[in-house]
């Protein structure tokens, strides 16, 4: 699934298990940031991740009166920078993202990010990598 071509969006939709991200980022208006030339790491949460939100939650976050929320907590999922799950094994870390938050990523027992666990790792894309988490990161509070 290596595919180094495409950018990260064109890997996520070309991937058939990002639907419900995609259109998350299309809803925020956030497609040309993440085709930009990054390098980007993008925790991307599955559809069946997205799927365990309770009901409702993406439908109303899509709306275009909550744009400004949905572009913050995708922006939670997204690092300047491209980092590798060799890059994080064995380490505990705090890194800002591209919404100026912090996550916790442990990557002391596999790779966890805020809690979620990556369930795939460094899908290189040509302007970053994409690591697939089972879960969604919410803003704290």
């Amino acid at each position: 699934m290596t595919d180094s071509t495409h950018d990260i969006v064109d890997t996520a939709v070309a991937a058939g298990s990002f639907t419900t991200l995609v259109a998350t980022v299309t809803a925020a208006g956030l497609v040309g940031t993440l085709k930009g030339a990054g390098p980007f790491t993008v925790f991307a949460p599955s559809d069946d991740a997205f799927a365990a939100l309770p009901a409702g939650t993406v439908e109303t976050l899509v709306k275009p009166e909550n744009k400004d929320k949905l572009t913050a907590i995708l922006l939670l999922h997204v690092l300047p920078g491209k980092v590798m799950a060799t890059d994080v094994a064995g380490q505990v870390m705090d890194p800002t993202t591209a919404g100026g938050g912090t996550v916790h990523v442990d990557g002391t027992h596999g790779v966890t990010v805020n809690g979620a666990k990556v369930v795939t790792a460094d899908i290189a894309c040509s302007n970053g990598v994409i690591h697939v988490i089972d879960a969604v990161l919410l803003p704290k509070g």
